[in-house]
């Protein structure tokens, strides 16, 4: 007999993540689930959505190491919880049941809850946290190869931003080809083309998440 640990690992977060759906749905609080690599910018564009008032939202931050990124956005006044994974390259189920009663304890919980996977391409993609919406974020310095590289995160995805598309020219940052390999393997994901000075495209994309919200209660 061969027990495949990591299926068993699997299912157990299955089980925590749909009771945390019933939880978000009771409190009427929308999730979700940033993933990307590390440096892609996720902290940077929760920066920039801090800055529209009338979105209210708290974050679960997810790291190996340090509270930096927590610091970061209590800066902004957006209640941040942070989790320091230690060794594991991503978020699971428990760890934000656990956190998530920390800012509903504190009175910190707000309409939406971001939670800001570890920066890894891989393991986040594997597990459920009960978000709402799954986020993956590519920044043109990582190239315009990641889509069919990695498909198990772009094929998980509600929603893809490309971040720091003001210095795509830069790297050679083809944005066709990101649109082409999606249209392949996951062409319902909703694409934004996003920089932090365009507040414009900021704004869209946060009506956007509005939306998804509203078509869901």
């Amino acid at each position: 007999m061969i027990l495949d640990i990591s299926q068993k690992i699997l299912s157990k977060n299955d089980i925590k993540a749909n009771e945390l759906r019933k939880i978000y749905k009771k409190d009427n609080v929308f999730v979700l689930n940033f993933m990307s690599s590390p440096g892609s910018g996720k902290t940077t564009l929760l920066e920039s959505m801090a800055e529209f008032r009338e979105f209210k939202f708290c974050v679960i931050e997810g790291d190996l190491e340090t509270n930096r990124d927590a610091q970061r956005l209590s800066k902004r006044r957006i209640p941040a919880y942070q989790i320091t994974t230690g060794d594991a390259c991503h978020l699971e189920a428990s760890m934000i049941e656990k956190a998530y009663l920390e800012l509903k304890d504190k009175n910190e919980l707000r309409d939406y809850l971001i939670i800001e996977n570890v920066g890894n391409l891989v393991c986040p993609a594997s597990y459920d946290l009960g978000a709402n919406l799954k986020v993956v974020l590519l920044s043109t310095p990582e190239g315009d190869d990641k889509v069919l590289k990695y498909p198990s995160m772009f094929l998980c995805a509600d929603i893809i931003v490309i971040t720091k598309s003001d210095i795509a020219s830069f790297f050679n940052f083809n944005i066709e080809n990101v649109k082409n390999d999606l249209s392949k393997i996951n062409p319902k994901a909703k694409l934004f083309i996003l920089n932090n000075k365009d507040k414009v495209a900021i704004k869209s994309f946060i009506e956007y998440i509005k939306e998804c919200k509203t078509s869901k209660e």
